[in-house]
C-alpha cells in the first residue's frame, strides 16, 4: 500500500508562521509586511505580535492568506535579562473566527492601554504567568483546548537547554530553524532539540520561521527575511484548508530546498526534491542513512529501507551550500507495512 506523507494532491504554499510588525516590535506594518512576503513568493503570513492578537483579516485577497496569531512569552526572574531563560510559544488561530486571545492578563505584559484593540474573554480570570514547566504547559493546553495551532520557538536565543524544555509537553510542532536567532549568531538550527522531543515521545511537527522584525536595511546581505519558511500542501488557499493542513502536518519546513514529493510504499521511504547535495533519514536508533550521487555531484530522488523498530523517521534535504529542507517526523505504528532486505 502507498501512503502519501505530503498529500498527492493540492498545492504547495510557501509560509512563514513566525513575525513581528508595527503592532508590537517590528518596523513595518502588517500591510507592509503583506506586501513584502508576497513579493518574495510567499502566500502565508501570520503576524504573531508579542501577547497582542489582532487579526489582519482585510489584507487577505484571492493570492494571499493573512492567520491570525500572537507569540506568548514566560521569562525568567532575573536581574539582566540577557542571562534570564524564556520560554516562548506561537499561537496560531485554526479557525478564522475565533479571534478571542487565550492566556490573558488585563494589565500585565502588555501596554493595558491597548486592551480596547484586543479580544478577550471577560468572564476568565487573569492569566498569570511564570517560568515554570507547569504553567507552560497549563498555557499550552489552554491555547490547544481553545483551537490554537502552537509552536515551541527558538530554545537557543532563549538559553534553554534539554533539562528545561523537555518538560514541555502538548504543543503542536517546535521551530527547527529560527532564521533571525540564526543571522544573529545562534546556532538556532534546532534538528537534535526535535529528536530530544520525539524520543522523549511527543509527536510533534517542525516548522521554519523567519521570526522577522524587519530592522535591518533590507539591502544588508543577511537580513532578517525569507531566510527559513514552512510549505504547506493544502487543497486550496483559504483558512479554513491551511487551518486543516497545519492540523494533519501536511508541511515541511525550509531554508530553501523543495521536497516534490514523500510517500512509503512497502516498507520503502521514496523522496522527490529539488538538487540536492544527499538526503539523510534520521529514525529512533542508531540506523540513520545518507544518499547521495557521486557521478552527477547532486541527487533529486532518494530511497530508503525502513522497519517497524525504528519508531519514527524523518527526511533532511541538504543542498550545496548547505541549506536544509526538513519533513515532520512519522512513526512507524501508523502504517501497515513490513520492512524487508
Amino acid at each position: 500500500m502507498k501512503y502519501y506523507l505530503l498529500p498527492e494532491n493540492g498545492q504547495f504554499y510557501k509560509a512563514n508562521l513566525h513575525s513581528h510588525s508595527t503592532v508590537s516590535d517590528g518596523t513595518l506594518t502588517p500591510r507592509e509586511m503583506k506586501e513584502l512576503y508576497k513579493s518574495h513568493g510567499y502566500s502565508i503570513l501570520c503576524c504573531t505580535d508579542h501577547e497582542i492578537m489582532v487579526p489582519h483579516h482585510d489584507l487577505t485577497d484571492d493570492d494571499f492568506l493573512m492567520l491570525t496569531g500572537f507569540e506568548l512569552g514566560f521569562d525568567e526572574e532575573c536581574e539582566d535579562f540577557l542571562h534570564a531563560r524564556v520560554c516562548d510559544l506561537c499561537v496560531i488561530a485554526l479557525d478564522k473566527n475565533n479571534v478571542t486571545q487565550p492566556c490573558f492578563h488585563r494589565t500585565k505584559y502588555h501596554n493595558p492601554e491597548r486592551n480596547c484593540e484586543i479580544v478577550f474573554d471577560e468572564k476568565e480570570p487573569d492569566f498569570e504567568k511564570a517560568y515554570d514547566a507547569g504553567c507552560i504547559n497549563k498555557a499550552i493546553e489552554i491555547c490547544r483546548k481553545k483551537g490554537f495551532f502552537v509552536t515551541y520557538n527558538h530554545p537557543t536565543w532563549s538559553l534553554e537547554h534539554y533539562e528545561d524544555y523537555i518538560r514541555y509537553k502538548g504543543m503542536n510542532a517546535m521551530e527547527i530553524c529560527n532564521f533571525s536567532s540564526f543571522i544573529d549568531g545562534y546556532d538556532e538550527y534546532n534538528s537534535k532539540a526535535y529528536d530530544d522531543f520525539l524520543r522523549k515521545g511527543e509527536r510533534i511537527f517542525c516548522i521554519a520561521a523567519d521570526d522577522n522584525h524587519n530592522r535591518r536595511d533590507p539591502s544588508c546581505r543577511m537580513w532578517d527575511s525569507f531566510g527559513a519558511f514552512t510549505v504547506i500542501k493544502a487543497e486550496k488557499l483559504s483558512y479554513e484548508s491551511v487551518a486543516d493542513a497545519l492540523i494533519k502536518g501536511n508541511f515541511y519546513s525550509s531554508q530553501g530546498p523543495e521536497i516534490y514529493g514523500l510517500y512509503l510504499e512497502n516498507g520503502r521511504l521514496f523522496v522527490d526534491c529539488s538538487p540536492a547535495d544527499k538526503i539523510t533519514c534520521t529514525v529512533n536508533k542508531r540506523r540513520c542513512m545518507s544518499r547521495y550521487n557521486e557521478e552527477t555531484g547532486f541527487i533529486t530522488h532518494g530511497e530508503f529501507e525502513l522497519y517497524p523498530e525504528d519508531g519514527y523517521f524523518r527526511v533532511t534535504v541538504i543542498d550545496k551550500n548547505g541549506l536544509k529542507a526538513e519533513t515532520n517526523a512519522y512513526f512507524t505504528d501508523c502504517f501497515d507495512f513490513k520492512g524487508g532486505e
